[in-house]
């Protein structure tokens, strides 16, 4: 009985994890596909580096073309970053006629479909679970749990470092900067935090999920994206006195057959399954016509559970081979892209504002928020340690983006506005 042959590409934190799953359970990958499964060859930076895998030191290898021109070799993982050169050793595995798994973000949003279509045009597997959620099976979810369902909306925390920072100051009261320092101790945070915490790493997986739940086509650049850098303890203490807990959200959003994919600091009622999502998990909430509501929820990084999601697809193309049916599981998406435009995106807001405390001055708000037929929700008036200011924080009833952001604009030009303090998406309520 043949062996499935494997080359690995990177031997870090989760290349680790695959080659420890793949050695401690050979019984049940045997049990699931019928053949026995070894890795190869793996490609490193360094050979003689101390690793916490022992392999033979033959295995190693820091040529990318020891695997990709082997012709023994039947799968690629790829666990090694990066894009550009990334993207050319995985279009070499595909034309050398070798199945691909990938745990790749950057690479999938950016150029998914060159990779796909290239999987398909040579008849191989192309499969990326663990680019999304680590851990959470939610890609394979959507398209085979949910495969005859129609997604309406997708809602998650699909970035651990930015729910643990945001966990932690509403938890500690802490400052911003002083979580994504023990964030950063703690390995849960890069020491260049940027793609994290300005939504980046979360847009380009909104991007992967969007494009599989909708079956249309988005970019990472159709998605509009806000950071949480500027978000404060007083915000968070705000949006607790009404009832709110602050999380980065990415929302897909289909009506009509137009999308909004967005990721932004968002205010969820408390009472949402999102809402107590702590820490490094993340989740994923998916409305589906038929199905209704369900959430994916698990770790989202780490060693073993993004490997375990790696190995999933490494099986997934296995039983495949056996069957003989690989390169026939991407599906172009079948729609065209159609953007929602501003006036067709509704949402709660809540918004703080500093103003003089004068006579008038609320009067003069509500007529500008009455002009754009939009109304309050909740409000609280608050007094500021500066004498002659009110602090005033509203939370709205549904309003267009459009809407919202011209009243924005018309505050800003009051005479009696001092500052517009901050400005969130409100979540979770009806």
């Amino acid at each position: 009985m043949k062996a499935i042959s494997i080359g690995l590409l990177g031997l870090g934190t989760v290349g680790t994890g695959v080659v420890k799953i793949i050695e401690n359970h050979q019984d049940k990958l045997m049990h699931q596909v019928g053949c026995p499964v070894q890795i190869k060859k793996v490609l490193v930076k360094d050979i003689d580096k101390q690793r916490d895998v022992s392999l033979n030191r033959e295995m190693l290898t820091t040529n990318p073309n020891d695997i990709l021109q082997d012709p023994e070799i039947d799968v690629v993982i790829e666990v090694m970053g990066g894009v550009e050169d990334t993207r050319q050793h995985l279009l070499s595995a595909l034309n050398n006629k070798k199945h691909v798994v990938t745990a790749n973000k950057d690479l999938m949003a950016l150029y998914g479909s060159e990779l796909l279509t290239a999987a398909s045009d040579n008849g191989c597997d192309l499969f990326y679970e663990a680019s999304v959620a680590g851990g959470i099976p939610i890609l394979r979810g959507l398209v085979d749990g949910l495969a005859s369902d129609r997604i309406t909306k997708m809602m998650g925390i699909v970035n651990g470092t930015t729910n643990f920072i945001l966990t932690k100051m509403a938890q500690d009261g802490s400052a911003y900067e002083e979580v994504l320092k023990e964030a950063q101790d703690l390995g849960f945070a890069e020491s260049d935090p940027t793609a994290d915490v300005e939504g980046l790493d979360a847009a380009r997986k909104m991007a992967i999920l969007s494009t599989l739940g909708f079956s249309m086509k988005i970019d990472l650049d159709d998605v509009k994206v806000k950071g949480i850098t500027d978000i404060t303890e007083e915000d968070l203490e705000y949006g607790k006195q009404l009832g709110y807990t602050m999380k980065l959200i990415g929302i897909a959003d289909l009506d009509d057959d137009k999308v909004e994919v967005s990721v932004q600091p968002t205010f969820l009622v408390e009472s949402h399954p999102l809402a107590s999502v702590h820490n490094e998990y993340n989740a994923v909430y998916v409305y589906g016509e038929a199905v209704g509501e369900t959430m994916f929820y698990g770790p989202g990084a780490g060693s073993l559970p993004t490997a375990t999601a790696i190995v999933s697809d490494l099986v997934g193309v296995m039983k495949n081979m056996r069957l003989g049916v690989n390169g026939t599981s991407a599906v172009t998406p079948q729609y065209p892209k159609k953007l929602k435009e501003a006036h067709e995106i509704r949402s709660k807001y809540f918004l703080r504002l500093l103003v003089r405390d004068e006579v008038g001055v609320f009067a003069n708000i509500t007529s500008i928020f009455s002009e754009h037929h939009v109304s309050f929700e909740k409000i609280l008036q608050l007094p500021v340690k500066e004498k002659g200011l009110a602090e005033i924080v509203l939370v709205t009833h549904h309003a267009s983006l459009q809407d919202y952001e011209d009243i924005l604009v018309k505050l800003r030009d009051l005479e009696t506005t001092k500052q517009i303090k901050s400005s969130y998406r409100v979540e979770g309520s009806k």
